[in-house]
Order: structure tokens, then sequence, then C-alpha cells
């Protein structure tokens, strides 16, 4: 018995009747400027009016960002700055790396090579982060064929022109050097017989640098960093979120974690500190379902904002256009572009390609809405949720039977558990939150603008992907700025004593925020999303005082 809906079933068989018409034809043509600009203004969540509002607060006042993220920006500390004793610190480290996924241990390793004495906190345990979620692979210009110029361009090209150019070049650059040192570390890649690093294209690229270790890239890499943390025996607290960074002026002097177990706070003074906290996800945006990893609440985004650094392109957010739209049990979870750049088909209700499936995810994105929600040419499913088909038998009919268990084994076996064959039956997706473009600003050693010893890495980072990100280049940039960071740290944290501790920036804050009298207080970070039912919450209240 089939796990799909007997309607859903009729269009399967219009899509398996058109399959071998579709293999035949070529690649559909790349859509152009102006018809690109149209399908995202009239489709893409970015566009959708009523969605962002104008921040009241902070660096960035004025500039637009999402409802959701604007509520964690105009809210309170979870510190009362005037009630909350600060003490001798628990912790007196060089750098404190706020963060347990890729950008941290990233962060981590390279500073205590260096002999510095460092602490990693982590809001759940090490290696619970969005890196470890990451399917697809990582994107490096090494070989002859490519080089990072072009790398360069592509990135470029992809953040429709609004990049950094300082941080795409440090990206690019430092890429087949990242590449190395994975290896270095044990990281098993997808190789050809020879030895030689398989590759293969990307949403958006010119050329095929895409490495790999079949579709659990982010897991691969995630469990060489988190295995080298331990084996060089790093100073780590597990379930220790950051609440609050500590301050001197325009200077970060360390932080004020918060244990989970235990209700305890717990002081750290730092040289230097390095947030590398991860996206925002789990505060779905226009109610969208997330790809994103549980504690995904965009903690680094207000701990950097509430100290003084001004964020960047916090008003577009990246919805990957392939989610998992059925079974519900799997709701936005991620079928990696990897599906499409084996050769997968995007396919409407009528059995019909739509769109060039490689385009940027940006225009992909847009694509699949106004397919479904335009011109009504979705797959329903039982409970009314919307979706376009990926005809992903197709891989194995053009690529050789078995290519979809060696090439997606995870994805193989979650599908199988729901009674569904990928290499024999399609999937049905629709766009997931997948990623935050903007964050908050740095230069190109991940150095925070405007406070003095902070860096931010990862996720939390805005700037080096522009206004759309290309596929490959997330688990890229964790470790290329996570390094850089790390590095600089170092070097600033040499020449500098530890200063003094406090929470005037807070107050500062708090005394802006009773200016606006707002009507319902809220509280920030958020630490972890609230999914119970909305009769069963209450207003929030602060857990530290």
């Amino acid at each position: 018995m089939s796990a799909y809906s007997p309607k859903m079933l009729e269009s399967i068989k219009r899509l398996e009747g058109t399959r071998q018409e579709r293999i035949k034809m070529e690649p559909l043509p790349l859509i152009g400027p102006e018809e690109k600009t149209k399908l995202l203004e009239e489709f893409h969540p970015d566009y959708k009016k009523g969605t962002q509002r104008e921040i009241k607060i902070g660096p960035s006042k004025g500039e637009k960002t999402p409802y959701e993220i604007a509520d964690i920006f105009e809210a309170y500390s979870l510190i009362n700055p005037d009630n909350f004793e600060i003490g001798e610190p628990d912790y007196d480290v060089d750098v404190l790396v706020v963060g347990g996924g890729g950008a941290g241990c990233a962060a981590a390793l390279v500073a205590q090579e260096s002999g510095a004495s460092v602490l990693l906190s982590t809001k759940l345990r090490i290696g619970d982060a969005n890196t470890n979620m990451a399917q697809g692979g990582i994107q490096a210009a090494d070989k002859s064929h490519d080089s990072p110029a072009i790398h360069y361009l592509d990135v470029i090209g992809g953040g429709r022109f609004t990049n950094d150019p300082s941080l795409v070049r440090a990206l690019t650059i430092d890429a087949p050097g990242v590449i190395k040192w994975l290896e270095d570390l044990g990281m098993m890649f997808d190789k050809e017989p020879d030895g030689t690093l398989v590759e293969i294209h990307g949403g958006g690229t010119s050329r095929k640098r895409m490495h790999s270790a079949r579709d659990y890239s982010g897991g691969e890499i995630m469990k060489t960093l988190r295995d080298e943390v331990f084996n060089k025996k790093i100073p780590f607290v597990e379930f220790s979120p950051v609440v609050e960074l500590l301050t001197s002026g325009d200077t970060c002097t360390g932080a004020v974690l918060y244990n989970m177990e235990t209700s305890e706070t717990l002081i750290v003074r730092a040289k230097t500190t390095i947030i590398a906290a991860g996206g925002s996800g789990r505060l779905h945006v226009q109610g969208f379902p997330t790809s994103n990893h549980y504690g995904a609440t965009g903690d680094g985004l207000i701990l950097a904002y509430r100290a003084g650094v001004p964020f960047v392109f916090m008003d577009t957010i990246q919805y990957h256009p392939t989610g998992a739209a059925y079974p519900e049990q799997i709701l936005g979870l991620l079928v990696t572009e990897k599906v499409r750049g084996l050769g997968a088909h995007l396919v409407n209700n009528e059995g019909n390609r739509y769109i060039y499936e490689l385009e940027t995810r940006d225009v992909n994105a847009a694509g699949i809405i106004r397919e479904c929600l335009g011109r009504k040419r979705g797959v329903e499913t039982p409970s009314g949720q919307q979706g376009i088909w990926l005809d992903s038998p197709v891989i194995d009919i053009t690529q050789g039977a078995g290519t979809i268990q060696k090439a997606l084994p995870a994805m193989f076996r979650q599908y199988m558990n729901f009674g569904i064959d990928m290499t024999k039956e399609p999937i049905l997706i629709y766009p997931t939150q997948h990623y935050q473009n903007g964050g908050v600003k740095i230069d190109e050693n991940g150095l925070a603008d405007g406070v003095k010893n902070l860096y931010i890495a990862g996720e939390s980072a805005g700037g080096i992907h522009g206004r759309n990100r290309l596929m490959g280049n997330s688990l890229l940039d964790i470790l290329v700025f996570g390094k850089r960071a790390g590095i600089h740290a170092i070097e600033v944290s040499r020449n500098i004593e530890h200063g003094a501790l406090t929470l005037d920036h807070v107050k500062k804050y708090h005394k802006e925020l009773d200016g606006l009298k707002m009507e319902e207080k809220r509280y920030s970070p958020k630490l972890l999303p609230d999914y119970r039912q909305p009769e069963l919450r209450k207003d929030p209240e602060p857990i530290i005082i």
C-alpha cells in the first residue's frame, strides 16, 4: 500500500507519463534578469507585504527585518542589570567561544593551537548545531578547471552583487586550505577510486566544486571537529548558553552563562570573545517550517546587537527551495540540493518541468511558490499542505541503479521509514526556512564592527553571502571565519589585559526600551522555541534576576 493518497497517486501517474520525455530534454534555460526580478518581487517571502517592520532601537534603528526577528531585538535582557551581582569570575580565559557547532569548534581548535587558554560554551551539546544538519557539501576551488577568482564571481553573483567583497575574497581564497585542513583531521570526503575528490555542481555555480561526504557532509565535518575538540581536551561547558555579554565601555570583556540544568549563572572573564551561536530558523519567520536545529533561535544576533554591533541584510532570509512537504512528520526537513545536482527534476502537478533545477535558491524557492500558489499547479497533501514533486527516480535511471543509495543513503533511509522508496517514487517538497542571509557586521577576521575584542563567526555574521547564499558556502564560511576569528583573537589577546566586567550596555539598552513604552515586555535571547498551543503559553518572564 502506497504512503501517498489516491489524489497524489493520480498526479504521480501523470509525472511518470512525462518522465522519459523529460529525461531527453535539454536543461531549461536560466531565467533572464527582468523575469528573475519580477518572480522574486511577486513570490519570494522577503518581498511579501506586512511581514517586516523597522527596528525601533539599537545601532541599526530604522532598518527593516521580519517581525519575528524584530521581536528579539525589541526585548529586555534575561538579566536585570540593576539587581544582578557579577562577583568574581568562575572562568578566566584568553578566548571564550560561544557555540559548539562548526564555527565554534574551528575557532576553539586554532586558538588552543596557539597556546591560549580557551573555554567553549554551548547551549546544548557540542555538535548540536546546524552544521550537523547540513547535507549537500562544501565548496572550494581546488581543481585545475577552477580558481578562487571564479568562485568569487559565483558568490558575488549569487548574492545579487550586494556581498561585502573583502569577506567574499577571504571566503574563496581560504577555501582550498579548509578542505586540506579537514582531510588532515581525518574527514572522509567522497573520492574516486584513484583518490581524487568527487565534485558536483550546486545551484548558481559555474564550475563543479562541491565536495561532499554522501548526504551527511555537515555531520561528517561536525564529527571530525567534535572528536578533535575532545582529543585536544579543550575545556567546555554544555547546556550553558551565553545569556549576556559583559562589557567595559566599547569593549567586550566576557559573558554570563546560564546552566539550563542547574539554573546557575557562571561568570566568564575573557580577553576576547567569539560568538558562533548559529542561526534563527526556530523563530519560524512568516510561519514557515524550518530545516534548522532545535537551538537555532538567533542568540548571537541579540547578544552582539545589544552590545552595539549593527546588523546587515537582516531583511532577507534564505528559504531553501526543497524542504520536505510530505509526510508531515518531517515537514521542513532539508532535502539537499545535491538531489537536484544529481539530476532529479522539479515537476508540477501536471507532470511538467517549469524551471531550471539549479537556479539560485531564491529563484527556485520563488518559482515553487509561484507554481503552487500563483499558477495553482501544486500537489496538495491530505492535510492541505502544498508542494511540488522532486522526481528522484530520474537519478537512478540516468546515473545508474544504486546511485541514490550510494550518494544519498541518509535520505533514502529517512523516506523508507515512512514507506516511500525514492528510487521508485518522487518526493514532495516545498520551501523551508533554512538560513539567515544577514547577521551582524564583521570584517575579514570576524571582528565585530564597533565593539572591541568581540568576534562573530558562522551564521550570526552578515555580509558574506549578500542577499542570497549559494549551496556549499555555509559549511565553508563557518570554517573560514571560525579559523580566522580564532587566529586573530589570539593575536589580540596577547597584547591586552582583562577589562572590567559590567552590564552597562544592558542598562543603556533597557533605558532605551523603557522610553518606547512597549505594551508587552519580551525577553531575549529566546534560548529554546516554544511549541505549546497558544492557550497554554503565558507571558514570558525573565529566568534570571
